[in-house]
């Protein structure tokens, strides 16, 4: 086995991760994340909590189709920024 290397930037419920192969972003809480690997596929990852299982998902290519992350993406950041707080409070 080879040395390998990845760091992972926060930033709310986003997330940049940097490795050895490349740049990759997912969107998500600690339970349920969708995103997409440095090597351009889709994955979507789920943990039940307090059990230690998961299950990440072998992705697709992004040439197949943008699928749901575009709108798991936008949801993600309307909840971030607190604008779906505002809009339905009034």
């Amino acid at each position: 086995m080879g040395w390998s290397y990845r760091k992972s930037v926060h930033v709310g419920p986003f997330r940049v991760n940097l490795s050895k192969s490349g740049i990759g972003y997912s969107v998500g809480a600690k339970d349920f994340r969708v995103g997409v690997n440095a090597r351009g596929r889709r994955y979507e990852s789920v943990t039940i909590p307090g059990t230690g299982l998961s299950y990440r998902s072998s992705g697709k290519s992004r040439s197949e189709g943008p699928g749901c992350a575009p709108a798991v993406f936008l949801l993600a950041a309307v909840f971030a920024t607190g604008i779906y707080e505002f809009v339905f409070s009034h």
